[in-house]
């Protein structure tokens, strides 16, 4: 990653999960919530929701290298596995979808990130320009996080204009062109030094992982140490 000094910036474009909100506790709320339908239902029913959702991530983690897909992402996510598990697409797009978007929306906002809104509110009113690009669909989860005000741009790798999964470059200059700033002048914050900051390098922007286990130019522990290293 860039040690390149952090300022002057422009925009600042944001990860979503992992970045704005804590996962390990909404991970264990919804496991918590996947043991209360166990009970609602068959041995059988529960060993497939686990088998289909651990299909789902699988194939969503190799989907990575396709780069920019030539045809619908949004559906290549749901048709593949269900292929390889040799099951309907509209059951299991219907189940994946409610446990992977929907269910957990009720408790994102207890697990966001402490100083988020604040960091946020702070580059705002210095005239630093917001977005956020993620993997999955953002808007849902950024009016249960509370945050949605915040970002004037919201794109997700699905989008028909993007079509590409981090760490393609694709998305990342998408955000870019939406903020109205060249990649230089942008900060991409995410969480993962695989397909985050790796995705940033390729489109020429500065990146910052926020991880407390780990140290350095490219690195902030928390979002006090964020905040200083965006100049807030």
């Amino acid at each position: 990653m860039s040690s390149t000094p952090l300022t002057p910036i422009r925009a600042v474009l944001w990860d979503l999960d992992g970045t704005l909100y804590h996962q390990p506790p909404l991970r264990r709320r919804m496991l918590i919530e996947l043991g209360k339908a166990a009970l609602r239902q068959s041995p059988a029913a529960t060993l497939r929701m686990m088998r289909w959702l651990r299909c789902y991530r699988k194939v969503r983690e190799n989907l990575r290298g396709l780069g920019h897909a030539e045809s619908s992402l949004d559906r290549v996510q749901f048709d593949q596995p269900a292929q390889q598990l040799r099951t309907a697409v509209e059951p299991f797009e219907t189940l994946v979808r409610y446990w992977m978007l929907e269910h957990p929306l009720p408790y994102l906002r207890a697990a966001r990130f402490d100083g988020s809104a604040e960091i946020l509110g702070r580059l705002r009113d210095k005239g630093v320009r917001l977005g956020v690009f993620s993997d999955y669909p953002v808007r849902d989860k950024l009016k249960a996080l509370e945050l949605d005000d915040f970002f004037e741009v919201q794109l997700a790798a699905t989008d028909e204009s993007i079509n590409a999964f981090k760490p393609h470059a694709r998305g990342f200059l998408a955000g870019c062109r939406a903020l109205g700033c060249p990649p230089e002048e942008v900060v991409y914050v995410g969480d993962r030094q695989d397909v985050d900051a790796e995705g940033a390098n390729a489109a020429g922007m500065r990146c910052i992982i926020l991880d407390s286990q780990q140290s350095g130019p490219g690195y902030a522990r928390d979002y006090n140490e964020l905040g200083r290293k965006l100049g807030v």
